[in-house]
């Protein structure tokens, strides 16, 4: 199975296509001067979904006043223009950049399960620049990395994505296909990278446990191949260095080799506490925007 084939769009985005294609090639200082305009924007003219991020931030931090919440939130307005120039960079950007830019610690915890023919399962989350995960990863393992996603209903901005997320040589697998590419290629030694911290609906199978003080509800999948397919889990957590340095720390969860106990959700638990642990450290890193409790047990 390999990426799937952007579907053509209808003519009247080549414009914007054009622009963004401009846009990616200044450098990164120049959009990140774009970023701040943004960051106003989003911040303080627009206040794009300003309520739900400060809803996030109260339940998430009770602890914190209202004025450590605001300063948070906008921290967080301030990150996310950046992460968006960032992800539009990736179209010009040197992998050999991408490299310096992003440093990979303990990135033998996934190689050394190739030889054996294991595919590793990499949960990740919308923390630090998420979208700069896989284009890296593929510069650090070579024709190994896909990426699971899931497909966006507007052709151009589905095409224009697929392309920027593939360009250093990733492959991306859609959410409906995970099981089939799963069986497909289960004794080639390769990283299959999962996003896990959105919300999971009732259809989802879902586990839920605390997380950030609330009732929250995890995907299951990822633990459900890692027993079906003996699968090697580790998380990956991305933080940002500075202003457009990253750091990607990976932590083995399982080592593929011993028996997960059936329905015990121990790795979904592990990668619970693992972000909750990272989001508590870098706040203002983490995607509020997204409506991560909109399910109820």
């Amino acid at each position: 199975m390999s990426t799937p084939a952007a579907k053509s769009f209808a003519w009247y985005f080549y414009p914007l296509r054009w622009l963004l294609l401009a846009l990616a090639h200044l450098p990164l200082g120049v959009l990140y001067g774009v970023a701040e305009a943004g960051y106003f924007l989003l911040a303080y003219v627009v206040r794009y979904r300003w309520k739900l991020v400060l809803d996030n931030l109260g339940r998430s931090f009770p602890e914190k006043t209202d004025a450590e919440r605001q300063r948070i939130g906008r921290s967080f307005y301030r990150h996310f223009a950046q992460v968006l120039v960032e992800t539009l960079k990736l179209e010009s950007l040197d992998p050999a950049e991408l490299c310096r830019r992003v440093r990979i610690q303990h990135p033998e915890l996934i190689a050394r399960h190739f030889e054996a023919g294991r595919t590793v399962l990499a949960l990740g989350s919308h923390a630090g620049n998420w979208e700069w995960i896989l284009p890296r990863g593929a510069v650090e393992y070579p024709g190994r990395v896909y990426g699971v996603y899931k497909p966006l209903s507007n052709l151009f901005f589905e095409s224009f994505l697929l392309g920027l997320r593939t360009h250093t040589g990733s492959v991306l697998v859609p959410m409906r296909d995970t099981l089939r590419d799963l069986v497909r290629r289960r004794n080639e030694g390769r990283v299959l990278s999962l996003l896990t911290d959105q919300a999971a609906g009732p259809e989802d199978r879902p586990y839920w446990t605390t997380f950030l003080n609330q009732d929250t509800s995890f995907y299951t999948g990822a633990e459900r191949m890692a027993a079906q397919f003996n699968c090697p889990v580790v998380y990956v957590n991305c933080r940002r260095v500075r202003r457009g340095y990253y750091e990607l720390t990976i932590t083995e969860l399982h080592d593929g080799q011993t028996t997960l106990p059936a329905g015990s959700n121990l790795l979904t638990e592990a990668f619970a506490r693992q972000l909750e642990r990272d989001v508590q450290a870098a706040p203002a890193e983490y995607l509020w925007t997204h409506r991560r409790w909109k399910h109820k047990r």
